[in-house]
């Protein structure tokens, strides 16, 4: 038997990027891990979620690139 993580469906925000509102459907665990990695990095949730926009691939989600970004912070900490 394994345990789960408290789980949520995904919660829509509104966010600012350059300058234009867009909404992400994300998980409260990744809204959180989002803003505790902004934290860390002294920026805003809505700086660092530009940043990762900016910097994703074409064909790549901002849902999919945040989900990511913060589960590879995550793994280099645990490294």
């Amino acid at each position: 038997m394994i345990d789960l993580p408290p789980m949520t469906p995904p919660l829509k925000h509104s966010v600012t990027i350059e300058g234009h509102r867009t909404s992400v459907s994300l998980e409260d665990a990744f809204w959180r891990a989002l803003g505790q990695e902004a934290d860390r990095l002294g920026m805003t949730r809505a700086t660092l979620i530009g940043q990762i926009d900016r910097n994703r691939p074409s064909g790549i989600g901002l849902a999919t690139a945040l989900r990511l970004f913060v589960l590879s912070e995550m793994q280099k900490r645990n490294d």
